[in-house]
């Protein structure tokens, strides 16, 4: 690991404890040519995913992606951002545990989808127009008559 204070490569692990959602490791480093102390998060990764874009298209699975796009989706909104790194880690460790190198964007939209309904409404909304490609405000009021549905499980 790289110093980020004299760009030395001679770091020591003086400290690492699990993180307290269990999805990362925190170090606590120090530098033996400046001295220089700093904390790093390691992400436990179960396996390699690759994405099926629509297109066709095989791209490598980008976690920072999938959580920019939930954080987008959020802005301006009154959601604590532990719990939306808590849906993106969900949803991360949801599509490794599937046992399949390659997994769609659909699947992976699908998933974002399905988390922010449960964290915000707005934010859904958000996220469903430029993923869905909405076009017309009839895409809206299709998705918010959705939205006002009762859920059939809590019946």
């Amino acid at each position: 690991m790289r110093c980020p204070y004299c760009g030395g490569d001679d770091t020591q692990v003086k400290d690492s404890r699990p993180t307290e959602d269990g999805a990362a490791i925190r170090r606590r480093r120090i530098c033996s040519a400046c001295g220089g102390r700093f904390t790093t998060f390691e992400r436990v990764q179960l396996r390699e995913l690759t994405v099926i874009k629509r297109s066709g298209r095989r791209v490598p699975f980008d976690r920072d992606k999938l959580a920019r796009s939930v954080q987008i989706a959020c802005r301006k909104r009154p959601v604590d951002p532990e719990r939306i790194e808590r849906m993106v880690s969900g949803i991360v460790r949801q599509l490794e545990s599937l046992g399949e190198p390659e997994v769609t964007s659909e699947l992976i939209g699908e998933s974002i989808m399905e988390g922010l309904k449960g964290l915000d409404d707005v934010a859904y909304v958000r996220f469903a127009s430029v993923y869905r490609n909405f076009r017309e405000a009839k895409d809206f009021e299709a998705l918010l008559g959705e939205l006002a549905l009762p859920d059939p499980a809590s019946r």
